[in-house]
């Protein structure tokens, strides 16, 4: 039998020879999450030995992420604001720079969490912007739009998991097609990612992330023109509209919206420095 020690010296190596940036870390974000460990178990549990049913999973785990699946894909869910979120198929990793986001929001809010404010999260997938932002409103609730069913099932499913299931609820859209009412907030990370560069992402991107979620057509920037030139029906007066963006496109999608009569409020880089995050308000 093998202990929690001698496995971790052995993925490690193994990733090392794969080539995997960090072995360290996502050795520990494998097994701690497929045995529920936390980072101090590591070191006073190094010498327990793992049963036969654990190394089994751990080595498939393991086989799986040398060929490229990303961690969070191999465990299947995704910590995101506190909360945790199931991953599918059609879903994106909710990353920790999308937090951001939420954040910025949430500022733009201060003085506001206590009202009964309605928000429409535009390609909600896992309903991760919506949900964390749910955690933070009490008295809010959400509408997750999504093409994807896949995806709409399992940001239902999140939603359950989280205890948000009564404040948020789901619609199959492209884009505002089948939306109706008024929001305080409208919020996306949408797709970004010019169609031409997708065949050159980094394979965990490539192979493993759903087209659907990230290719923002020929320039990277059609969902911002669509949901630029056709948000204003559906915000409420002092609404706001709260965009992730590719780390180059700032001020073209700044240009996009001001084009169709929103002014950048806010604006917030990402944890490398680089332009993520913009807030719009009406110009008015």
């Amino acid at each position: 039998m093998t202990t929690l020690t001698e496995m971790m010296n052995h993925i490690r190596a193994r990733f090392l020879v794969a080539g995997i940036e960090d072995p360290n870390a996502e050795a520990r974000i494998i097994v701690g999450g497929l045995l529920d460990l936390e980072r101090v178990d590591f070191i006073t549990r190094g010498d327990e030995h793992l049963n036969l049913e654990d190394e089994v999973r751990i080595h498939d785990a393991v086989g799986r992420r040398v060929r490229g699946e990303p961690p969070y894909r191999i465990l299947g869910r995704r910590s995101f604001y506190g909360l945790e979120f199931k991953l599918s198929r059609e879903t994106l990793e909710p990353r920790p720079d999308t937090e951001i986001l939420v954040d910025a929001v949430l500022e733009e809010l201060k003085g506001r969490e206590d009202e009964p404010l309605a928000i429409l999260d535009l390609g909600t997938g896992t309903g991760a912007i919506a949900q964390a932002l749910l955690s933070q409103l009490p008295n809010a609730h959400a509408t997750g739009v999504d093409l994807s069913a896949d995806a709409l099932a399992t940001a239902q499913e999140n939603a359950v998991l989280n205890g948000l299931a009564d404040r948020f609820d789901v619609r199959q859209s492209d884009w505002f097609e089948k939306i109706s009412g008024t929001y305080d907030v409208i919020a996306s990370n949408p797709p970004y990612i010019a169609s031409k560069v997708i065949p050159s992402l980094d394979r965990e991107v490539r192979d493993f992330d759903p087209h659907l979620a990230l290719d923002g057509g020929d320039d990277g920037l059609d969902a911002y023109r669509e949901i630029a030139a056709k948000a204003r029906p559906f915000l409420n007066k002092n609404g706001l509209i709260g965009i992730e963006t590719g780390f180059d496109q700032r001020h073209s999608v700044e240009e996009v919206f001001r084009k169709h009569g929103f002014i950048l409020v806010k604006a917030r880089k990402d944890y490398g420095g680089n332009d993520r995050v913009q807030i719009f308000r009406n110009d008015e």
